[in-house]
């Protein structure tokens, strides 16, 4: 680590030029992210879409303004200094980020990409004791603002109330379809299917740590075989339901912690302590999956309620009575 912080520059050591060349690309880079949100969006969302692509070109405006700028004062060769090359720069995520973040996600990453450009390059302006150099600095700090404010203009002109209020519902549905469904199936799955497993040893062998075992591996198993039942079920392309890989992630995960719920209390050595507090939990998992269908599923509270908790009881109730028996 501390070679490569050596071998950062500080700004208050950077020249005119290299400040230059520094906000020539980072207004590159700004619109290379743009135009990828632009075209991850293009599909499903297109009025943001164009919004990105509105911006990319704004960014390409300032980019192209700069190098003549830098042509009339430092001539044509522009020395090679991005972010990561000084020292308490603002950082950008990485591009690949975009293919999980929501739509309301990527505007508020647009939005702080500008608040943070322009706050930087003011606090430089103030930095400086050079009048040249603190006009140059303004002069960016005054166009991100500008763009920002552009930003807003765009807004207005491709994504009124009506197409905001569509592409809004349509990445809620999508966010239910790829992430909410898949993990409801696999906590329901996880936390209902283990319980006859697992109470079942509990009261066959009054073994706390066997019990522990038996969840673990029945919470585990399942997770796998549900993520990859998930994933290999449903491709999205026509189902429209997203990455098989992120609903294969959403349903595994959920579906071993429903399991793991009612299995880590058997860490607990005393017997009834464990099994109460186990019992509890179980409670508690069943209303919360109740309530996650009736918030996002919009299924009548009291039908998810009947289906998930009458049919988690009997489950429950099978597992201790074989246990017993």
């Amino acid at each position: 680590m501390l070679p490569q912080l050596s071998n950062r520059r500080r700004f208050s050591d950077l020249t005119e030029q290299e400040i230059l060349a520094l906000a020539i690309s980072s207004e590159e880079d700004d619109a290379r992210i743009y135009r990828h949100y632009a075209e991850r969006l293009r599909g499903d969302f297109p009025a943001s879409a164009a919004i990105f692509d509105g911006m990319a070109e704004e960014e390409d405006g300032h980019r192209a303004a700069l190098i003549e700028l830098h042509q009339k004062r430092f001539g044509e060769v522009i020395p090679l200094i991005r972010r990561e090359h000084v020292a308490g720069y603002y950082a950008r995520r990485p591009v690949w980020l975009a293919e999980t973040m929501s739509l309301e996600r990527m505007r508020e990453e647009a939005a702080g990409m500008e608040r943070q450009a322009e706050a930087f390059y003011r606090k430089a302006a103030q930095r400086t004791g050079d009048a040249a150099t603190r006009k140059l600095l303004g002069d960016l700090a005054a166009a991100e603002a500008a763009h920002e404010t552009r930003a807003g203009t765009l807004e207005a002109e491709h994504l009124g109330d009506d197409a905001r209020g569509e592409e809004d519902r349509r990445s809620h549905r999508q966010f239910v379809l790829t992430w909410v469904q898949p993990g409801l199936a696999g906590l329901m799955d996880g936390s209902v299917s283990t319980l006859a497993p697992i109470f079942a040893t509990a009261f066959a062998t009054h073994d706390t740590w066997t019990t522990f075992l038996v969840g673990l591996a029945a919470s585990v198993g399942a997770g796998i075989s549900m993520g990859f039942t998930e994933a290999a079920s449903d491709d999205g392309e026509l189902s429209g339901r997203g990455s098989p890989v992120k609903r294969g992630i959403a349903s595994g995960v959920m579906t071993t912690l429903g399991g793991l719920g009612h299995a880590l209390p058997y860490l607990i050595p005393h017997f009834w302590t464990a099994t109460i507090t186990a019992i509890v939990i179980v409670f508690i998992e069943l209303w919360a999956i109740a309530w996650i269908q009736n918030r996002f599923m919009d299924t009548p509270f009291w039908r998810a309620s009947f289906q998930v908790v009458l049919g988690g009881a009997l489950v429950f109730a099978a597992g201790v009575l074989i246990g017993s028996g």
